[in-house]
């Protein structure tokens, strides 16, 4: 059984995350300064997630318009272990559980930026009333 209920759950609690860590004081300028838009394709339920960082950041949802310079593709329940730090990429592009489109270094280049968002994912989970996700 997966995780989040619908798609509008997983829009709900990612969505929200991801806007989170564009507003936080450390990440969200070094994520912007990056000028990438960032495809995420989710699965289990199907929700595509698109943050546009190239001029004022922009969440889109299910957007066809942009193209992205690097779309990932997993199911939701491993973006939601992700987030707790339970899945390392390298291991999960080698397993296929994450599959990558576009130039892997740039992926790369963001994982120190987003590792305070490990330690805040719980965290904001809480304050969300999405307690339930917890692992």
């Amino acid at each position: 059984m997966s995780t989040f209920e619908n798609s509008d759950r997983l829009r709900e609690v990612l969505g929200g995350f991801f806007n989170f860590i564009l507003d936080h004081p450390e990440m969200g300028p070094k994520l912007i300064a990056s000028k990438l838009i960032l495809k995420f394709n989710y699965t289990e339920p199907d929700l595509s997630i698109t943050i546009d960082l190239r001029e004022r950041p922009e969440i889109t949802y299910n957007d066809a318009g942009k193209t992205p310079d690097v779309e990932m593709r997993m199911k939701a329940d491993v973006a939601h272990r992700f987030w707790f730090g339970k899945v390392n990429l390298m291991i999960a592009l080698a397993r296929r559980e994450m599959v990558a489109k576009g130039p892997i270094p740039k992926i790369l280049k963001l994982l120190p930026v987003i590792k305070p968002a490990y330690e805040l994912y719980p965290k904001y989970l809480k304050e969300k009333g999405f307690s339930g996700y917890l692992l």
